[in-house]
């Protein structure tokens, strides 16, 4: 209908008792162009899925649209001295496809400035782009890559590519190319370094995939992958090792390789607790690296000893000891006959390392209500009211069972309590800067579970160990590019999606001819699309 302004609005109405209604009001059109755009919508609006059709047989046939101009004006397009009264009707507007072409753009504008473009392999970038985006398999990458404005390879020319990746050495490219950029924005003087574990569901096992201790708890063939990132989260070296590999053997093969690769001699990694192993301490050490790793809280009474002697069991919150603990089993480094704590020295020390313990009252609290709900289920499992495996402080003496009071005292003991195994001495590095390091490793862990969940690292369908190491190429890629886009936009991946996604730009089939029409971007969505383009709305047009 022809609104006052004279353009031509599009509504939904429905007739009741005789009468018009109008049910929402789609919007006013002043080109062809644009009521294509809203006669498109207001079909999508009514094609409800939970409404029934009744089936006539009858072939739909196109409607007609027309452009309805001023009163007393001839209407858009109509020719004038045409013989034909009433306004020119023309074939509705058509719309041929619609395409997320802006946040493909934005995510291959995010993929050149880190640098991978020189791969020079660009069914490679897409399928790093289709993994940010909706990961999938590789039959389902086509379907993504058609959403994006993007005219997807053949499946068979994708598995190719999976091979170029691997034989081509990708991996190697790309660690390098995000040292580059880690180096350029920053420093690697201090990495992180943890570990997880990528379940394939398979009934067998082979070379690769092994079952072993997997933090999902699941029994199926898995892989073990350990991830080097410095100290922001940004990926620098990735691993991959069978399934029933010890965590702890993971640690230096992926050091030694970051280092062969960039020829980094001095350095400091930081890991959790699970790396806590003598044999990596030690070398570690002896290749020049500075480490910091968590300490397992049953050294506490060892390392606090003379603390424990001289204070008791008190500590206040926010309290640091700065103090040493012994390389391998125990030794008389640390006298408790000396009130002082020992200042850890190289030379002076050679059986032990630096340890730094904290103490937090909120992690005391913590601590506490764990260790009453498992105090609380031993005695449970005592008294008979609740059968289960043998829990923690329960004894079992032939068919009786008692609590542990002497283990459930020295753990009420050290509730609260933190530590640190380090070989950086004091005047490098304070104890609060070594505990504020350690807490870096959450990016690392961050960096982890982004891997796991935005980009579905797994489960995976791949088969062949060499198939295995290029799908981790694609998802170590996918992730410096989902890193560097939440640092340059500081929003989460899904959040970046999430706005840039539903702009789509819409191709039309007007009068036989096709144009693709631009999505409308509101500021705040072309704010986030400047910061991520370097170049503004310019650099989508590229």
């Amino acid at each position: 209908m022809r609104t006052a302004s004279g353009a031509t609005a599009v509504q939904i109405a429905e007739s009741v008792g005789g009468r018009r209604r109008i049910i929402a009001h789609v919007g006013s059109a002043h080109t062809e162009a644009e009521l294509g755009l809203l006669i498109a919508r207001a079909r999508e609006l009514l094609a409800d899925p939970g409404q029934g059709e009744l089936e006539l047989g009858v072939e739909p046939v196109a409607p007609k649209a027309a452009l309805v101009g001023p009163v007393g004006d001839a209407a858009l397009f109509q020719v004038e001295n045409s013989s034909v009264r009433g306004p020119a009707v023309v074939a509705a507007p058509r719309v041929v496809s619609t395409a997320s072409r802006v946040l493909y753009d934005v995510l291959a504008a995010v993929f050149t400035t880190l640098g991978f473009d020189a791969v020079g392999d660009k069914v490679f970038r897409d399928l790093v782009i289709a993994r940010i985006v909706e990961p999938t398999s590789i039959r389902d990458t086509g379907r993504v890559l058609i959403d994006l404005g993007r005219k997807p390879s053949s499946e068979k020319t994708m598995r190719r590519t999976l091979i170029r990746a691997h034989e081509g050495g990708y991996r190697d490219q790309i660690a390098r190319l995000c040292f580059a950029h880690a180096t350029g924005s920053g420093d690697v003087s201090l990495c992180l370094y943890d570990v997880t574990t990528l379940y394939f569901e398979a009934d067998k096992e082979d070379d690769l995939r092994k079952v072993g201790y997997s933090k999902e708890r699941r029994v199926d063939p898995q892989i073990v992958v350990g991830l080097l990132v410095d100290r922001y989260g940004f990926p620098l070296e990735i691993g991959c090792f069978e399934g029933n590999k010890a965590e702890t053997l993971t640690l230096l093969p992926v050091i030694r390789q970051f280092q062969a690769r960039h020829h980094i001699a001095g350095m400091v990694i930081v890991a959790d607790a699970g790396m806590l192993s003598a044999t990596n301490l030690r070398e570690l050490d002896e290749a020049g690296l500075g480490f910091i790793v968590g300490s397992r809280t049953t050294k506490a009474p060892i390392d606090l000893e003379s603390h424990y002697r001289w204070h008791g069991d008190y500590f206040t919150d926010g309290q640091i000891i700065d103090t040493i603990t012994p390389r391998t089993g125990a030794n008389r480094d640390n006298d408790p006959a000396l009130k002082a704590e020992p200042v850890w020295n190289p030379g002076t020390h050679p059986s032990a390392w630096r340890a730094v313990w904290s103490y937090s009252a909120t992690r005391a609290v913590r601590d506490n209500k764990t260790l009453n709900a498992q105090e609380a289920k031993a005695r449970a499992v005592i008294a008979g009211e609740k059968t289960t495996r043998t829990p923690r402080f329960v004894t079992i003496n032939g068919t009786a069972r008692t609590l542990d009071e002497a283990s459930l005292a020295r753990a009420r003991k050290l509730v609260g309590l933190k530590g640190y195994v380090t070989n950086i001495t004091h005047n490098v590095m304070s104890p609060a800067e070594v505990i504020s390091n350690y807490h870096d490793l959450w990016h690392v862990e961050q960096s982890f579970r982004m891997s796991k969940t935005d980009l579905a690292a797994r489960p995976m369908f791949h088969h062949t160990k060499d198939a295995i190491e290029a799908h981790l190429t694609i998802v170590f890629t996918a992730l410096a590019v989902t890193r560097e886009v939440q640092t340059r936009t500081g929003l989460a991946i899904r959040n970046v999606l999430r706005q840039l996604r539903p702009l789509r730009s819409a191709t039309l089939a007007i009068n036989n001819a096709t144009q693709t029409f631009p999505p409308q971007i509101d500021p705040e969505r072309q704010a986030i699309i400047d910061a991520l383009t370097m170049g503004g709305p310019r650099a989508l047009t590229k």
